[in-house]
């Protein structure tokens, strides 16, 4: 009997306007939908799903409906059960993800490749990245900017009052990607998914 394996698309996804980059890969299955490809961002970058976001695939705009009717309200189409596949499949495309209207954290999102999946590894998967995502509710990449200089001196006046704020260690310049499935199964819970990614 033959082994099944997932054909995956390989996504590099870039947080906009942050310098020094901060950066995930992820790799998906190629039919994933938009609502699940959502919360694997969510689990790569360390996001708690707290905010509204949407897809940007050149002018047609994704999101999840919370109350009746916002999405018409908002120009939105419902990213449930659309199919990744169907809006992109050729490597070099991109698009854009958007979490949180008001810190308005961009991504923007570029299909490397396609790859057929290692039968023994479970997807999907973040593979690498580079430096920690912003915590919730930071302030956009300029609050970004300045939390992060602030954290990188404990002799800062305001060092104390953003460790307590934040309510945990912050590393800026630490990627740790090995909480991924944990952060991902939890995300899972709270969004009571009943399939499997």
């Amino acid at each position: 009997m033959a082994r099944k394996v997932t054909e995956c698309y390989q996504l590099k996804v870039v947080l906009k306007d942050i310098r020094p980059m901060v950066w995930r890969r992820v790799h998906v299955p190629v039919d994933i939908h938009l609502d699940d490809l959502h919360l694997v961002l969510q689990a790569a970058f360390s996001w708690t799903n707290s905010h509204l976001h949407s897809f940007n695939f050149d002018d047609q705009v994704y999101s999840s409906s919370y109350e009746p009717g916002d999405l018409t309200e908002l120009n939105m189409l419902d990213d449930r059960g659309i199919p990744l596949s169907s809006l992109v499949n050729t490597p070099g495309q991109t698009f854009r993800y958007t979490y949180d209207f008001g810190d308005d954290w961009q991504h923007i999102v570029t299909l490397e490749k396609q790859i057929t999946g290692d039968f023994f590894r479970k997807y999907p998967l973040c593979s690498e990245g580079m430096r920690a995502a912003p915590p919730e509710d930071c302030g956009g990449p300029p609050g970004f900017a300045q939390l992060r200089r602030i954290m990188k001196n404990p002799a800062h006046p305001e060092y104390q009052s953003y460790y307590e704020w934040i309510g945990y260690p912050y590393f800026p310049d630490l990627c740790d990607i090995a909480w991924f499935d944990r952060r991902l199964s939890k995300l899972r819970k709270e969004a009571k998914l009943q399939r499997s990614l």
